[in-house]
């Protein structure tokens, strides 16, 4: 992986990029549709390349470990072949869904013990068995196996887990070093910031990662229900500290408001649930504002989803049609409300790019928060 600064904003941190992977290139910043079980739910491959123009996407280890499994992955060709997805992939650890698991599971300094939630099998996760099962996945970006920490924690805990976090790093990196990937092209190694909402952790953290010199870094642990300025301040701290030339994700964030507020802080990749999800429940996000398709004000309106927007979807269709096909239940309504969100979301970054480009991107993002944040 090669990541190359373009442009850093003069009149706040944001920061233009590109990154070099084997199936593809990545402008930064970007934000990531997530397709956990191999697929972005209810969006074909060709509406991810065509109509949303997504850059990369998402796997998680936990949910394609358990189904389809890594002899299928495996004989399939790694997950690229298997989903017919031939640009990036990331792969989360599957420490998210451990950490989601907490009635069963038990964390050791060997590794985690869990229960599926497809079966109740038990299984084990190390830190050497997670970076053996995203080699078998195939991601061009893996991620580090980390304990994140719940909201609120104490001070104690948080620091232990930490701890962990980074001892099980130090395990991650050796494993990757000492073997090679399945399927004849590099895989590149995120490790993940930790340290809850202490800013000494948070320091001792993101300097430890820095220090493991990988070739991209990560910040996790956030938007688990602490509040978004507290969010912004350990982003922005952890920011500060991170190596300039190299990658930052922010794992799990969020809302659109959120994702430029942390560009403005730093940040180059995004990733959320909070589009597709959304989406499936009637809530769309355009460029004049939030709607919620269901509301019977939409019932006539026979404008496109977006005009702004334009595109296959969100400017074909009308909010009067998606607001029957939502309300009839019809599985179309989530196809279309999924395909707009994403492209919202890659649209909104795409503009974030041209405005650190043009040297406007913090007036431009001052003005636009209020409006695509305002309920319609």
């Amino acid at each position: 992986m090669f990541f190359q600064l373009i442009q850093i904003d003069l009149q706040s941190k944001a920061r233009r990029g590109r990154i070099q992977t084997a199936h593809g290139t990545i402008e930064t910043p970007i934000f990531m549709p997530v397709g956990t079980a191999g697929s972005v739910k209810a969006v074909h491959t060709r509406e991810l390349h065509r109509d949303i123009e997504a850059q990369i996407i998402l796997g998680n280890t936990y949910h394609l470990y358990l189904r389809p499994g890594l002899e299928v992955l495996q004989n399939a060709g790694g997950l690229h072949k298997f989903n017919a997805w031939h640009k990036p992939i990331l792969t989360d650890s599957g420490g998210y869904q451990v950490y989601s698991l907490a009635e069963n599971r038990k964390i050791t300094e060997e590794g985690v013990k869990f229960k599926s939630h497809i079966d109740g099998s038990y299984h084990f996760f190390s830190p050497e068995r997670v970076m053996d099962i995203q080699r078998a996945i195939g991601a061009d970006i893996v991620m580090a196996f980390d304990e994140c920490p719940p909201y609120p924690c104490e001070y104690k805990y948080a620091k232990e887990s930490m701890q962990l976090t980074h001892r099980w790093l130090v395990r991650c990196i050796q494993r990757m070093q000492e073997t090679d990937g399945l399927y004849g092209y590099a895989q590149t190694l995120f490790p993940i910031v930790q340290g809850s909402v202490f800013k000494d952790l948070r320091r001792e953290s993101a300097e430890f990662i820095a220090l493991q010199n990988q070739e991209g870094n990560a910040i996790g642990g956030l938007s688990v229900g602490e509040p978004a300025e507290m969010m912004y301040e350990m982003t922005e701290f952890v920011c500060d500290i991170l190596p300039k030339n190299k990658p930052r994700y922010l794992m799990g964030v969020g809302t659109p408001a959120n994702i430029l507020e942390c560009i403005a802080l730093g940040v180059d990749m995004f990733d959320c649930v909070m589009p597709t999800r959304n989406a499936r429940n009637g809530m769309l996000f355009t460029t004049q504002g939030i709607i919620n398709i269901r509301n019977e004000k939409w019932k006539n309106d026979f404008s496109p989803i977006d005009e702004t927007l334009g595109g296959e979807v969100s400017g074909t269709y009308s909010k009067a049609y998606l607001r029957h096909l939502a309300i009839s239940k019809e599985i179309l309504a989530a196809q279309i409300a999924s395909i707009h969100n994403l492209r919202f979301y890659l649209w909104l970054v795409a503009q974030a790019r041209q405005k650190i480009e043009e040297g406007t991107f913090l007036a431009w993002k001052n003005a636009i928060i209020p409006q695509i944040m305002q309920k319609l």
